[in-house]
């Protein structure tokens, strides 16, 4: 009798580090779900990945910032039969401005996508992993999310929603077998600050502060299978971590980045 495939899903799989979630998990031998809006991007990695790794790659077009898509999305896996056990909880943007973008339908949208849409797939797949005793969950948050910063009304909020569910969920099922994990990346070389329009940032903030998507990436899978409940990727971000969670350094980190 053959053994049950292995399934990962990944969302905003159509760029950035959702490409190379999409490479690493295949490179590991799971089978793909892939989801994005751009489906002739999605269809593309797909036929990349089955060339060079032989694994199965699904594609599913939904856009997380619309309420039904993650319902659309489990129903899909359904009709194709497949048991997700690793969610790759990856889609995001760097959104509006909270008080200066005055359609609250946007604002709306980016709070959909970032954190509800992410609630609502683990609300839809967790279950199924716990009850089956195996499941991997790795929400993609961010050094963001960590520390308050002034002028960041929307995007480091979000992250820390995302830190705050994962801690959660880590510690309602690590005992059924579900490792749950939230990576917070720092800065990384990734199309996300050219289609946010901080090019020009991108290029005046010092190199130490950049690290590549693979590492990243590879940090990340190995932080959910080690049973990390946080984990910032980067040397220099991990050694950070702590000093700007520290209730001493709290203060002093707040009054420099309310500058």
């Amino acid at each position: 009798m053959t053994a049950a495939r292995r399934t990962a899903l990944v969302t905003g799989a159509s760029a950035g580090l959702g490409v190379e979630f999409a490479r690493q998990l295949a490179e590991r031998d799971y089978d793909l779900v892939l989801v994005a809006r751009r489906r002739d991007r999605l269809e593309q990695l797909a036929a990349e990945l089955r060339d060079r790794s032989g694994v199965r790659v699904e594609v599913v077009t939904a856009d997380l910032a619309e309420t039904d898509a993650p319902e659309l999305i489990a129903h899909r896996v359904a009709e194709l039969g497949l048991v997700v056990e690793y969610l790759v909880n990856n889609a995001g943007s760097a959104g509006p401005d909270l008080l200066e973008d005055r359609d609250w339908s946007e604002q709306a949208s980016f709070l959909q996508l970032m954190m509800t849409s992410m609630a609502h797939l683990c609300h839809l797949f967790a279950p199924g992993m716990r009850d089956r005793g195996f499941g991997r969950i790795l929400n993609v948050a961010s050094v963001a999310g960590r520390i308050a910063r002034a002028n960041d009304l929307n995007y480091g909020p979000s992250k820390s929603y995302v830190v705050a569910l994962s801690e959660a969920l880590h510690l309602t099922l690590k005992h059924h077998g579900v490792n749950v994990c939230a990576l917070c990346p720092g800065f990384t070389h990734t199309d996300f600050h050219e289609v946010a329009g901080m090019h020009d940032m991108k290029a005046a903030s010092p190199r130490i502060l950049w690290y590549d998507a693979d590492v990243v990436v590879r940090e990340g899978l190995a932080a959910v299978e080690k049973g990390w409940c946080v984990y910032c990727s980067g040397r220099l971000y991990r050694f950070l971590d702590p000093l700007l969670q520290s209730l001493g350094t709290r203060p002093i980190v707040r009054r420099f980045t309310a500058r």
